[in-house]
């Protein structure tokens, strides 16, 4: 008998590091579970021993230490259960693997030997490769997901046998091979909505598009029933396509987050989360005693939207303030930080008022004096600062909704927004993690938004009549300067600012007066 060792891993944040399971088999009684593992890693004695027995396997009746290593790393989760189960079987020479340890291996046992999917595999792919290893060993189910990684064996297993049987060269288990290029290719426009299906509105998609083109933040505010919901789903239809390196970093955090699901392999269409109104500010911005990704982070490189506004605790609003800015979220632990990317646009929707009919061409609002301030206070002005176009949505006519006229489809106004992104490309060539016009720092915002004597004088009365803040008066140049982008036109209009002034309604000081 000798000290076997075996290689799995660990995921911190979105990022892996490789683990070394060693298994040495002494003089003495009892299994000893070392290197700060956890109790469910603690509990895998009884799982390992009884996947063992199952097919006829002994759990050596001596001292058997398994280590972890680096041993202080706090070890979690069940995905140890294999690795600790083949070294125990290599190190009491039950098995007898020449190459145990060029694979890294992962996966939780069942009491019968079987299987079950891990979280995080596409990382722990990705560092292995990176280290050198000639492959994976891993549940059947996670195997499509960490096929996305190439040149890297991926062996898919259902049970133990299957593990042993491969590692001793007895099985005739093929590596699974994956186009990761052509599949993604082929899925990168599946969507299941269009803003085709939509009458009316023009006003409405005229904001999306821009906030597409520019990559800016947007709220929608009208009455109940007024289509914000159904706009806001058909949003993610006109974004630009993923980038193979945009599709790969937000697979991570959905691998990360166990969010992929069976089978599943590159994400190829641009995240949509819609979180309830009751959300936690942990759940929305991530955390835990093992750093878990939010729903901020789950958007990342796609749509964040948050129905009825108003309804979110205070709390959870004001955590997005800085994720807004910087683009990314650090939670701090007293031993390490983890970094999630969270570079995602915000879209948001409101009613005007309690009971929703404030405005509305039709319909009275019913709210005493004062209760729509109120209302309008639940969202604090710094988050209303961050947002770059705020848009008042009205209902649709009963001519409009029956007229089965031809609209504008979401492959038209895609196109529209890629030649604008095209334009931006090329701007920001040169600045790494800048790729649209709403990153844009102040410094260069100046350089890029030059204005005229007459576009400067309009900018300086909305200034003064609306009270904009200088937040917003960067935010208007920005808009402005996607508007000038979607029309082609290197110069800044006086048009342009006017157009991007109409999309500050909440900074009006009439907004929300009875």
């Amino acid at each position: 008998m000798s000290i076997a060792k075996t290689f799995g891993g660990s995921v911190l944040g979105v990022n892996a590091r490789i683990i070394t399971v060693e298994v040495n088999v002494l003089s003495g009684t009892r299994l000893f579970i070392v290197g700060l593992p956890d109790s469910a890693v603690k509990e895998s004695e009884q799982r390992v021993e009884s996947a063992i027995k199952h097919y006829g396997f002994k759990l050596p009746r001596q001292k058997t230490v398994i280590n972890l290593a680096p041993a202080d790393v706090k070890k979690e989760g069940s995905a140890y259960d294999l690795p600790i189960a083949l070294g125990i079987l290599q190190a009491s020479d039950q098995m007898h693997a020449r190459d145990l340890e060029q694979y890294v291996v992962l996966g939780e046992l069942a009491l019968d030997g079987k299987l079950r999917p891990i979280k995080g595999v596409l990382p722990i792919a990705i560092e292995a490769r990176k280290e050198g290893f000639k492959g994976f060993i891993l549940p059947k189910e996670n195997a499509v997901e960490a096929a996305i990684v190439n040149n890297l064996d991926i062996i898919g297993v259902e049970n133990l046998i299957e593990a042993v049987e491969y590692l001793e060269g007895n099985s005739s288990i093929k590596p699974l091979q994956y186009d990761t290029r052509e599949l993604f290719a082929l899925h990168q426009n599946d969507y299941d909505t269009d803003f085709a299906d939509v009458q009316g509105q023009e006003n409405i998609k005229r904001a999306l598009e821009i906030a597409a083109a520019g990559g800016h933040n947007v709220i929608m505010i009208g009455p109940p029933g007024a289509g914000k919901t159904m706009l806001a789903k058909r949003f993610p239809s006109i974004l630009p396509p993923l980038s193979l390196l945009e599709a790969l970093e937000t697979t991570k955090i959905h691998s990360v987050a166990g969010k992929l699901g069976s089978g599943a392999s590159l994400i190829a269409t641009r995240p949509y989360r819609s979180p309830h109104h009751t959300i936690s500010d942990v759940a929305l911005v991530g955390g835990g005693g093992n750093p878990q990704p939010g729903e901020i982070s789950l958007a990342h490189n796609g749509v964040l939207f948050l129905d009825e506004l108003p309804e979110f605790k205070r709390t959870v609003l004001e955590v997005l303030r800085q994720p807004l800015e910087e683009r990314r979220v650090t939670i701090s632990r007293a031993k390490n930080s983890v970094d999630f990317p969270a570079s995602f646009i915000l879209l948001a929707s409101m009613n005007p008022c309690p009971c929703g009919y404030f405005n509305h061409p039709e319909k009275a609002c019913v709210c005493p004096n004062g209760s729509v301030q109120r209302y309008m206070n639940k969202v604090s002005g710094p988050l209303l600062d961050r947002i770059d176009l705020h848009v008042e949505v009205t209902p649709v006519s009963f001519d409009q909704m029956t007229a089965n006229q031809r609209t504008v489809s979401s492959a038209e106004i895609r196109n529209r927004v890629i030649k604008a992104r095209q334009i931006q490309d090329r701007r920001f060539k040169d600045m790494e993690g800048i790729y649209a016009n709403a990153m844009m720092p102040s410094q260069m915002v100046k350089k890029v938004c030059n204005l005229n004597q007459e576009s400067k004088q309009k900018l300086k009365l909305a200034m003064e009549k609306f009270g904009l803040s200088a937040r917003a008066y960067d935010r208007i140049l920005k808009v402005a300067r996607t508007i000038a982008d979607l029309e082609g036109s290197p110069e800044l209009l006086t048009d342009h600012i006017s157009e991007a002034i109409l999309y500050r309604s909440l900074d009006r000081s009439e907004w929300g007066s009875q």
